[in-house]
């Protein structure tokens, strides 16, 4: 799991999160509300957080005494922490390998006929510093 610092760059690039059961999330409240919670990871599925699309926004529930404090948040108060597989799918076609290296993994892409290499000693880590390169190229 990436860590919730690197989550808020790639939200804050663009990237956009269409919740789908077993993504994980943290909160991210507003500075004036209570913030307990902020530092729980929640995990979306059918039967305890369900995903609740209506035309003014994403609303994620919260049902039955998963968190006794919520009924929903609004997508825009999640932080989405995508996993490894999902960071190397939104990389799509840039993606060149992942290797392993003695203290690190190294993501390689090719951005703009350029080969750009990424290392973190989580390879998860480095796929999203990879995917924030991305992002902020095509910006």
């Amino acid at each position: 799991m990436i860590s919730r610092e690197l989550a808020l760059q790639l939200r804050d690039a663009g990237l956009v999160w269409h919740p789908e059961s077993g993504d994980r999330f943290q909160l991210d409240l507003p500075s004036h509300v209570e913030a307990d919670v902020e530092a729980d990871t929640f995990t979306v599925s059918d039967m305890t957080i369900e995903t609740h699309r209506y035309p003014t926004g994403t609303i994620l529930g919260f049902n039955g005494t998963t968190e006794w404090a919520l009924d929903s948040v609004a997508i825009a108060d999640a932080v989405w922490l995508p996993r490894e597989d999902q960071l190397r799918e939104l990389l799509r076609a840039t993606f060149r390998g992942l290797r392993r290296l003695p203290d690190a993994f190294e993501v390689e892409i090719e951005l703009d006929g350029a080969t750009r290499r990424f290392e973190h000693p989580d390879p998860a880590e480095a796929y999203g510093l990879a995917l924030l390169a991305l992002i902020e190229r095509t910006r």
